[in-house]
């Protein structure tokens, strides 16, 4: 007899149980109309999180369905754990990006630490080895006591997971806003190598075929996470602090080798990581793929402590797992290499042709579910937008003061120098990074070849709320132009969609109109969507973050020999691409002087994108360029005062713009380096001065100078965030 006496209906309130687990009564009613029956309380549990907005993406599947996903060098789309991209020589790259956003407001430190586990196991289960970590944040101002908390809570997770396991984390970027407070935003990516031979798939099939359970002993922590990740923070959620996990990166390094040793293994069927919803999703989407039934038996399932029930170990979202299924037979083959690697395992079921989810305890069923409504049946809800009307006045930017603006935006916490956080994180584990963090994507060398991978990780939010559909076309632009900056070829991308409630008409607009430009950018890019992650409900006390629609995107350098000579030096000339407009709208200058976002109409031109991205390419692989640096936030001025200080040379420049144009934020503009001796012939460059050894940073347009000593210009930009975080009120 099971020592495990489930609820029933009659000892419940029905209603309150699966409301409380998050299912809306018409969802309730299709689940029983699916079972023919009312459900249990474990598959009302299974049903909850299956169906939960972080696991069927029920508000954003239709937009999803814009993304072109396929492409001369894309292996595998969405669908399976991450994307999978060719690179030549029978080698592919594999990435993903992922949030962890709710957790990390919770609990920063476990909340950024099991995100970048999280994320590296959907990578180790394609059968990829990872190269490089990435990670784009968002918080609120510093401020803010409670923003600093949790600003140092998120880099030391980051930081503590990442260099445990031995990856080095590369690249990245964060901002800092009002509208994030109490609410962060932490997506994590990652980036692997594999040998198109290896590529996995997590899907269960062959009836009889056993399924093995690797990793950490199931504990009670994370349940219902999934929920959790998809619902509205509030004052409660302190009290949800148990759906948290605990993330152990030295388990995770076995894991990740005993994993890679695993799929070397020809018996081995499918695999998958134990994600969010852990164990039921794992196991149903395996089950769903693969066509096929299971039945887990689930007193074999290594638990940490007694009395763990059913029902806990199948929402249970205890890191450091997988889930496989092998061949009738050869089960201890696998068993023995997971003992070898000091790791818990064991079978826990088989693989049947029932087509149904059968979760049994001691012979006692707990669930029996058939599989493809579970996994391909939850709603989706096509909602109704609404744009409102914006005030469309233009600010006035005629009069501004050169100098307090750009000492105010240079000491900015979204513009100033990140070092004092990046040090945090070991970037150069494994020996292959060439570019570290810094001013540019990161590169890392594809071991044993020639070969390179760019990656990059982008967002733009106040460009997106400024203007959704071509902030949308913005946020991929600015991955591209990361790319092509580096002299990589863009290859593909991953993204993840932060937004506030979708249940809000405003949100659902803004997720509508910025997911088709999305979409648009990526298919004159020719930057197919690979794979990606959504995370909705980002609000707290009814305020919704910016929409934060967040970029990954990878580049393939076939020959790396050019960037040995890819560095700045004394009488370099500097040139400037692209024409500088009065473009303020979502700009740091607009924030800065008048605080809200005024919705100024601002385009972007992605054909010229391409031809412009194609040119620079080129001035760099054939030597001519010695640096290229994207304009981006705080505009042309800042972005020089970032090179000069960043380099420690001396900077002169004089450029034709107006005061206000040199923070305007115009799109598709590139700083460019040239070697003395050469000269930059591609169309609307302009030469605007050069780098010297004088320590002096020194810019001039028709009205103004500003001057700079090097070492006090890098002294603020570097000194600000530290300043920040050592504050003591």
């Amino acid at each position: 007899m099971s020592k495990f006496i489930e609820p029933s209906n009659e000892d419940i309130k029905i209603e309150k149980l699966y409301k409380d687990m998050g299912l809306s009564d018409k969802e309730y009613e299709k689940v029983c109309e699916i079972l023919g029956r009312e459900p249990n309380f474990t598959e009302i549990g299974i049903f909850s999180v299956m169906w939960s907005e972080h696991c069927s993406y029920k508000h954003s599947k239709p937009f999803l369905t814009q993304f072109p996903t396929s492409g001369e060098h894309v292996l595998m789309g969405p669908g399976e754990g991450a994307g999978v991209v060719d690179i030549g020589d029978n080698q592919a790259v594999v990435f993903k990006v992922e949030s962890h956003n709710h957790p990390s407001a919770v609990e920063p430190y476990q909340g950024a630490a099991t995100g970048v586990g999280g994320i590296i196991r959907d990578i180790v289960s394609i059968g990829a080895r990872p190269i490089n970590l990435l990670n784009s944040l968002r918080f609120g101002e510093l401020t803010e006591k409670q923003n600093r908390r949790l600003l140092r809570g998120v880099v030391a997770g980051i930081g503590g997971y990442g260099n445990c396991i031995g990856i080095p984390t590369t690249a990245g970027e964060i901002e800092f806003d009002d509208r994030y407070d109490g609410n962060p935003l932490v997506n994590a990516m990652c980036v692997g190598i594999i040998d198109h031979d290896m590529v996995q798939k997590g899907t269960a099939k062959g009836v009889g075929n056993s399924v093995i359970y690797v990793g950490l002993k199931t504990g009670r922590d994370g349940i219902h996470g999934a929920t959790f990740a998809s619902e509205e923070l509030s004052e409660d959620s302190e009290s949800k602090r148990p759906s948290v996990q605990i993330g152990d990166p030295f388990v995770g390094k076995k894991l990740m080798e005993a994993t890679l040793e695993a799929i070397t293994f020809d018996e081995l069927v499918g695999i998958q990581d134990m994600g969010a919803a852990g164990l039921t999703s794992s196991s149903s989407e395996m089950a769903a793929k693969g066509g096929s039934g299971l039945h887990l038996r689930l007193e074999q399932v290594p638990t940490r402590e007694e009395g763990i029930s059913p029902y806990e170990m199948m929402l249970s979202e205890t890191q450091e797992r997988m889930l496989l299924v092998v061949e009738k037979g050869t089960e201890q083959k696998f068993l023995d290499l997971f003992d070898k690697h000091e790791l818990d395992s064991a079978i826990i079921g088989e693989v049947t042709d029932t087509d149904r989810f059968v979760l049994t305890y001691e012979d006692e069923v707990f669930a029996d579910i058939p599989v493809q409504p579970l996994s391909d049946e939850a709603p989706v809800y096509v909602l109704e937008g609404e744009s409102p009307k914006y005030n469309e006045t233009k600010n006035d930017y005629s009069d501004i003061d050169v100098e307090s603006v750009f000492d105010q935006l240079l000491q900015h916490p979204t513009i100033a120098s990140k070092r004092y956080l990046y040090e945090q994180y070991d970037q150069q584990v494994g020996a292959n990074t060439i570019v570290k963090p810094g001013l540019q994507a990161s590169v890392v060398r594809v071991e044993g070849t020639n070969k390179a991978i760019a990656s990059t990780i982008d967002g733009e939010a106040r460009y997106v709320f400024n203007n959704p559909y071509e902030g949308g076309k913005m946020v991929v632009a600015e991955a591209y132009r990361n790319l092509i900056a580096i002299g990589a070829t863009p290859l593909a991308m991953t993204d993840c969609l932060n937004y506030g409630s979708p249940e809000k008409k405003e949100i659902y607009q803004q997720l509508a109109d910025s997911t088709k430009g999305m979409a648009e950018a990526c298919e004159v890019l020719n930057t197919p969507v690979v794979s990606g992650n959504v995370s909705l409900y980002n609000e707290i006390r009814e305020t919704s973050i910016f929409p934060t629609p967040v970029v990954g995107m990878v580049g393939l350098i076939e020959d790396i020999s050019y960037l040995n000579d890819f560095h700045l030096t004394s009488g370099d000339k500097l040139y400037l691409v692209g024409a500088t407009k009065d473009d303020f709208g979502g700009s740091q200058i607009e924030k800065l002087l008048y605080s809200q976002v005024n919705h100024e109409f601002e385009a972007i031109d992605l054909s010229d994108e391409v031809s412009k991205g194609e040119a620079i390419k080129q001035a760099i692989r054939s030597g001519v360029a010695s640096h290229v640096q994207t304009v981006g936030k705080g505009g042309l001025l800042l972005a020089l005062a970032r090179i000069s200080a960043h380099y420690q040379l001396g900077l002169h420049a004089e450029i034709d713009v107006t005061n206000a144009q040199l923070f305007s934020e115009t799109q598709g503009r590139y700083i460019v380096s040239v070697k003395a001796g050469q000269a930059l012939h591609i169309d609307d460059a302009v030469e605007i001065g050069e780098m010297t050894n004088d320590g002096q940073f020194k810019v001039f347009n028709q009205d103004t100078t500003i001057a700079r000593n090097v070492k006090t210009l890098t002294d603020l930009w570097e000194g600000a965030i530290p300043k920040c975080m050592t504050a003591t009120d």
